[in-house]
C-alpha cells in the first residue's frame, strides 16, 4: 500500500504571524488581568496569526484556477499541432513558447524533459504530479494511456481539450448559480451574531432580574413554611449561576457556526471543502471582533 504524505510549507510571512499572534496573546494575559479587553485583543491576535495561512489558501486557489484555465490553451494549442501533421512530441516542443501564465514553467519542464529523450510518459506523469491539479491529472493520463495504446491521438487530444472546456464551463456556472446562497450564508450568519448579542445584552439581564425576584419570594414562603428551610437547603445550597457565566458559551456557539458555516459555503461554491476555510476564516474574524468588542464597549448584563 502506497502512503503519501504531504508537506506541510510554512513561510515567513506565516512564522511571523504566528509570532506575532503570540507576543500579543501573553502580553495581554500579563498586562491585562479581568477584563474583557483580554479576549477582544485575543481575537484580534488570532486574526493576525491567521491572514497570512489565509493569503495562502486564497492565492493557492486561485492559481490552480488558473492552471486549469491555461491548460485548456495549452490542449486547444496541441490539439491544433498535432492536426496539422506534427508528432505529439515535437508539437510540444513547438508550443512551449507560447505564454500560460502560472504553467509557464511546468510547460517548459515538460519541453525539456521531452528534447533530454525521455519518454513522452514519463514526462506527462511528472507534469501531472507538479500542477497537482485533478482536471490536468485527469486529461493527462488519458493522453499518456492514449499514446501508449498508439491509437488516433489527434482525436484524443481533440475529445481531452472538450471534456477540459466543459468542466471548467460547468465550474463558473455552479460558482455563479451558489452565489447567491453564498450571500445568504453571510446574511444567516450575521443575524445569527445580532441573535447573540440580543440574548446577552437584552435577554439574559431581564430573565436574570425575573429570576431574583421570583427565587425570593419562593424562599420566603418556602421559609416560612418549612420552618426556615428554603430552597438552598433543600437543593444541596448551589450558587445562581450570573449573567456572564451564563453568556460565556455565546461566544463559543459563535466559533463552531462559523468554522462549519464556512466549510459548507466552500463545499457549494468551489466543490472543496478546503477552499472552505478562507470562508471560515473571514467568519470567525468577524464574529471574534464584533463579539469581543460589544463585550467592551456595551455595558454589563
Amino acid at each position: 500500500m502506497r502512503i503519501f504524505k504531504k508537506q506541510i510549507n510554512i513561510n515567513k510571512a506565516q512564522i511571523v504571524g504566528i509570532v506575532i499572534a503570540l507576543s500579543v496573546i501573553i502580553l495581554s494575559v500579563i498586562f491585562i488581568k479581568n477584563s474583557d479587553l483580554v479576549y477582544f485583543l485575543m481575537g484580534i491576535s488570532l486574526i493576525i496569526g491567521g491572514i497570512p495561512f489565509f493569503i495562502s489558501l486564497i492565492m493557492e486557489s486561485n492559481q490552480t484556477r488558473q492552471k486549469d484555465e491555461m491548460f485548456l490553451e495549452f490542449s486547444r494549442n496541441l490539439v491544433e499541432s498535432v492536426k496539422a501533421g506534427t508528432p505529439i512530441s515535437k508539437s510540444i516542443l513547438n508550443v512551449r513558447g507560447k505564454d500560460y501564465g502560472a504553467l509557464n514553467p511546468y510547460i517548459n519542464k515538460l519541453a525539456n524533459q521531452i528534447a533530454i529523450g525521455i519518454p513522452l510518459q514519463a514526462a506527462f506523469d511528472t507534469f501531472a504530479r507538479d500542477v497537482n491539479s485533478e482536471t490536468v491529472t485527469r486529461a493527462v493520463g488519458i493522453i499518456s494511456e492514449s499514446e501508449k495504446a498508439g491509437g488516433e491521438i489527434e482525436e484524443v487530444l481533440e475529445s481531452v481539450a472538450i471534456s477540459v472546456s466543459q468542466v471548467e464551463k460547468l465550474r463558473k456556472e455552479r460558482r455563479a448559480a451558489m452565489y447567491t446562497l453564498v450571500v445568504q450564508g453571510y446574511i444567516i450568519f450575521f443575524i445569527f451574531i445580532v441573535i447573540m448579542l440580543i440574548m446577552q445584552f437584552k435577554i439574559l439581564p431581564i430573565a436574570a432580574g425575573l429570576g431574583e425576584n421570583i427565587g425570593g419570594s419562593s424562599s420566603e414562603s418556602a421559609s416560612s413554611s418549612l420552618g426556615g428551610m428554603g430552597f438552598s437547603g433543600m437543593f444541596g445550597g448551589g450558587e445562581k449561576a450570573t449573567c456572564e457565566e451564563l453568556a460565556r458559551p455565546f461566544i463559543w456557539l459563535l466559533i463552531v457556526q462559523g468554522f462549519f458555516v464556512g466549510l459548507v459555503i466552500g463545499k457549494l461554491s468551489e466543490g472543496k471543502i478546503k477552499y472552505g476555510l478562507k470562508h471560515s476564516f473571514i467568519l470567525l474574524a468577524i464574529a471574534l471582533l464584533i463579539y469581543t468588542g460589544a463585550n467592551v464597549i456595551l455595558p454589563k448584563c
